[in-house]
């Protein structure tokens, strides 16, 4: 079964199981939660005995400039899709700026192991078919786990899916070569974020929740280009009437979360350098 095969039977599997897996101190956003956890179990499992050694050991071992050069060509091949997403939510300039770091990096940068464009002044965007479909006004639905994949929603899924097909890399063939391009991917992505998965297990309580809530949190960020509508905005674009504020023994403040990294196995996009 390919990975997009696998990555549709769970996404189905899971909206089977959200009208019982619902409680009633459930997170509107995660009505998954119970189903959720265990696959968040199974990866964290995956990742101590499996990922996060082979990470590390990349990383402590693997030449510095060939890490490099491996995270830029990566880098080079999601502003592909990002160039196609800039184009459909209606970011012209943005597109073309893609399309240039592309074509820049790939004819001058041999193939995207050196990355030119950066320090020629074309920024980088990462946009993908999920953020695509939530600027048209596609609501996430319910937050998602997915097995190596990590946190998601139905809508993330299903972008994950469409940006496959806009990704150079599932045209490989044969296929044992993609797949071997695409366990270097994951490793490499890996090994970037080992310092931040370290910092999430020092400091969140309950792990699960803080990545939920984080993601969640960033999705919004990205979608709305680092401006996300402020909750009472939402409530006067559906005509609620705010209401004033009452005298009264002010509330503790909550510590602002911080943005989510990206999941350990989510490919990650490269080094610049």
């Amino acid at each position: 079964m390919s990975a997009i095969s696998r990555l549709a039977a769970t996404s189905l599997a899971a909206l089977a199981l959200a009208g019982c897996a619902t409680g009633p101190n459930a997170n509107p956003a995660d009505p998954l939660e119970p189903f959720n956890r265990g696959v968040s179990t199974f990866n964290d499992k995956l990742d101590t005995y499996a990922l996060k050694p082979v990470a590390t050991v990349y990383s402590d071992y693997m030449p510095t400039p060939v890490q490099l050069a491996i995270g830029n060509f990566f880098s080079n091949v999601s502003d592909v899709y990002s160039a196609a997403n800039n184009l459909l939510q209606g970011k012209a300039s943005r597109a073309a700026e893609d399309t240039m770091r592309v074509a820049i990096n790939s004819v001058i940068g041999i193939g995207g192991l050196i990355d030119i464009a950066t320090p020629a002044g074309l920024p980088k965007y990462k946009e993908d078919f999920g953020q695509t479909m939530g600027v048209w006004g596609v609501p996430a639905g319910p937050y998602l786990v997915l097995p190596l994949f990590g946190p998601s929603s139905v809508r993330d899924t299903t972008g994950m899916v469409v940006d496959r097909f806009m990704d150079p890399t599932s045209y490989i063939s044969p296929w044992y070569a993609g797949l071997g391009v695409q366990g270097v991917r994951v490793i490499d992505g890996r090994a970037q974020l080992l310092g931040a998965t370290s910092l999430i297990e020092a400091a969140a309580l309950d792990r699960y929740s803080f990545l939920r809530d984080s993601y969640l949190q960033r999705r919004e960020y990205l979608i709305h280009d680092g401006n996300p509508p402020k909750k009472d905005e939402e409530e006067d674009d559906k005509g609620t009437p705010s209401q004033p504020s009452q005298p009264s023994s002010p509330a503790p403040a909550e510590p602002a979360m911080p943005a989510a990294p990206a999941t350990p196995a989510a490919p990650a996009d490269s080094k610049t350098g």
